[in-house]
């Protein structure tokens, strides 16, 4: 298994324009809400609890991020949360079409301002090399957030120092 700067090194490799960046602020939180919410309405129930696609998957990519790093399993681990609870309102809150709407609609848009930002880096996005990718995209905003703030410049500097 990589260890937490290789994984984000890697990615962070196809991620070196700005503008590119900046565009994963928005479009990898949307995508990530958006397969919430489609794979929460699929559910069923063991005991009082309602097993979904979408807990399952959010509770193994939470144990892989706290394996990668504490901390930042952790936050991952609240942001996920945060996003089944609103995933779960909108899949049980709502009709078959505006749940879909909502779903499909993040999805696609958050792949188009993913597809602008791959634009302006002029690189194919990172998945299409390494489907774990779709896995470390998430923590790299949280990362590119937490760097922001001046949070964790250890792990920034062992990013950088990463070979391309």
């Amino acid at each position: 298994m990589k260890t937490l700067t290789q994984q984000l090194g890697q990615y962070a490799a196809y991620h070196r324009d700005r503008r590119n960046v900046v565009t994963h602020f928005v479009g990898i939180p949307m995508i990530v809400l958006a397969a919430a919410i489609l794979l929460a309405r699929p559910s069923f129930a063991v005991g009082d609890w309602f097993i979904s696609p979408a807990l399952v998957i959010a509770a193994g990519l939470t144990l892989y991020y706290l394996k990668l790093d504490l901390r930042y399993g952790l936050v991952m681990g609240v942001l996920l949360t945060l996003a089944l609870a609103l995933a779960g309102e909108v899949a049980e809150g709502t009709d078959l079409m505006p749940w879909l709407g909502w779903g499909v609609g993040l999805f696609v848009v958050g792949w188009i301002i993913q597809f602008i930002g791959h634009h302006y880096e002029g690189r194919k996005p990172a998945f299409l090399d390494d489907i774990m990718g779709l896995a470390i995209g998430p923590l790299f905003v949280v990362a590119e957030a937490g760097f922001l703030l001046g949070l964790r410049r250890d792990v920034e500097r062992s990013i950088a120092a990463q070979p391309e």
